[in-house]
């Protein structure tokens, strides 16, 4: 199918009642289900399913084999990493209809979230946080927080351009690559340049 404002793949299937911004591409065998909306300039690889009522910001990055179910918010600028996947009830049972106890996951602008990579629902991703690849987050990640593991468990922060931070004793980082500043305190990161 072929659309003016957006493409999408021959293959794709796409709901009534969608909301797909200028330049989004939809890749093959994807399916974007009913009163979703996705931004401007937005990329959904091969194979990926987006749930109803699911929101994605500007210029989002859906690499192939990914679920986005309902209750998930994905603000401008995400990267979501081949197969990974999130939840949307915290206690699934097949013969218990649970639709009325979708938890809401917020992943904010800038954020990436890696290969394989899984994120139990009711749990926030921060801006511009990394959560490497295979990990479960089962918990509130932090703006600039650098994660991994199964629990995934923070190891250190990591810059809007994507480059480890080593803060010195005021507290101060600068990005090896960008320059840009950042400064700690209190278990927080502001970018400061």
């Amino acid at each position: 199918m072929n659309n003016k404002n957006y493409f999408a793949h021959e293959s794709a299937f796409i709901d009534e009642g969608c909301a797909i911004g200028k330049g989004t591409k939809i890749w093959h065998f994807s399916h974007i289900m009913s009163n979703s909306k996705i931004g401007e300039n937005c990329n959904i690889g091969q194979n990926v399913v987006i749930s109803p009522q699911v929101i994605l910001g500007k210029n989002v990055k859906v690499q192939n084999n990914v679920s986005i179910y309902t209750g998930v918010i994905c603000e401008d600028d995400v990267f979501l990493g081949p197969s990974m996947v999130f939840t949307n009830v915290i206690n699934p049972r097949s013969a218990i209809i649970r639709k009325d106890e979708y938890l809401k996951t917020v992943v904010k602008k800038g954020a990436s979230i890696g290969a394989n990579a899984t994120i139990v629902c009711g749990n926030n991703i921060g801006e511009y946080a990394f959560i490497g690849a295979g990990a479960v987050v089962t918990k509130e990640v932090l703006p600039y927080a650098l994660v991994v593991g199964n629990p995934s468990k923070q190891i250190g922060w990591i810059s809007e351009f994507g480059h480890r931070l080593n803060f010195d004793e005021k507290g101060i980082a600068i990005c090896s690559e960008s320059k840009e500043k950042y400064k700690i305190a209190h278990n927080c990161v502001k970018k400061t340049s």
